[in-house]
């Protein structure tokens, strides 16, 4: 048997091992693996190298999947092949596969929309791994990368509080999160931020304006002895980070005195570095379940943390079951549009301790 395994769209950490956990397991199994560079456009293009050698007695892991557990990013790389998005080039993809045996994909909602297309359209063999910082895949509790990320972004918060409190300043931190605001929420509580704002909360402009203006100007008046105020921001709530403080500059500067408002964008920052025990340990299992799944002849299906739903496929790791790609692919839809049980909890659990937060 030979498998190929491929990370597509954004890079998050705990990719690498991934790639490493799958290429062992194989191995020990007899399966020879290749690893596909820079994601669909090195399918379409063959651009592949081996990722395990004929050793003694069977077949081993290269020296470079062996050391890579450890590192961020994707040694493999990662692009978006707009090629692959028609069905002309999702042809080329599958007449390439033909040389495998199957295809594991490592990636996030169009990562998986990818693999759906190639096991409908043509019949071949995926099998999906959600790797996503944003937390942004459906049936699933938890992606590759997002443990990191959140790791990141709070070590970011805890040090510009440092510096918020030594000059009584408000900071306004903008996290990733284009559509899923979960980074903003899980970081706000545990930074232990004063707000947090996202999408998906659906108050516009002003009343964002109107509300941390408030906010602010109660956590600094009279003899509070607050030093700082720290609101944590997602990418997905339109108005811009700087504009925001902007505004919020000119709504309070006759009474601010001495307090100044600050804006940081922590950006890509949060995609780097190496991955956390956990993204670590949902790796590698994510990795068995992946090439369980192959050898036993599934396809069409990601592998899930904890699911938050009931249902899947079960599995000999009680935390990980499988889940059809198109179900999953739905799921994704509505924690994206609001429609989601879960995504439903999470705003709601936000709104409740709002006010909690500013305290």
């Amino acid at each position: 048997m030979r498998i190929g395994i491929l990370t597509s769209g954004g890079d998050a950490p705990g990719m690498n091992m991934a790639v490493r956990a799958a290429t062992l397991i194989a191995a020990q199994r007899g399966i020879e693996v290749v690893g596909i560079e820079r994601g669909y456009e090195g399918l379409l293009d063959r651009s592949w190298r081996a990722l395990t050698r004929k050793a003694e007695g069977g077949l081993a892991p290269t020296h470079e999947v062996d050391v890579s557990g450890h590192l961020g990013g994707s040694i493999l790389g990662s692009a978006r092949c707009k090629a692959f998005y028609g069905a002309e080039g999702r042809a080329r993809a599958a007449e390439a596969l033909r040389e495998l045996d199957g295809l594991v994909v490592i990636g996030g909602n169009g990562s998986l929309t990818g693999a759906h297309a190639l096991a409908t359209e043509h019949g071949a063999k995926v099998i999906g791994i959600p790797a996503s910082i944003d937390n942004d895949i459906g049936c699933t509790a938890s992606a590759i990368g997002v443990d990191s990320a959140l790791n990141t972004i709070v070590d970011a918060c805890d040090r510009i509080s440092d510096t918020a409190r030594a000059h009584r300043r408000a900071f306004v931190v903008e996290v990733m999160g284009r559509q899923s605001g979960y980074l903003c929420m899980a970081s706000a509580i545990a930074a232990g931020a004063d707000a947090a704002l996202f999408r998906e909360d659906g108050r516009d402009e002003d009343a964002i304006v109107a509300s941390v203006a408030d906010l602010i100007r109660r956590s600094f008046e009279g003899n509070r002895g607050k030093q700082r105020v720290l609101v944590i921001k997602a990418e997905g709530v339109e108005v811009p980070c700087t504009r925001l403080v902007r505004r919020l500059t000119e709504t309070l500067e006759p009474e601010l005195g001495e307090v100044s408002i600050r804006a940081t964008v922590l950006g890509h920052l949060v995609r780097g570095g190496n991955p956390t025990f956990l993204d670590r340990m949902i790796a590698s299992r994510f990795a068995l379940g992946a090439i369980d799944a192959l050898a036993s002849g599934a396809t069409d299906e990601m592998v899930a943390w904890q699911s938050p739903l009931p249902g899947g496929i079960a599995t000999p790791d009680r935390s990980v079951t499988r889940w059809p790609l198109a179900a999953v692919l739905e799921e994704t839809e509505k924690l994206l549009d609001g429609r989601s049980p879960v995504t439903q909890q999470r705003v709601a659990m936000m709104q409740r301790v709002s006010g909690v937060l500013s305290i």
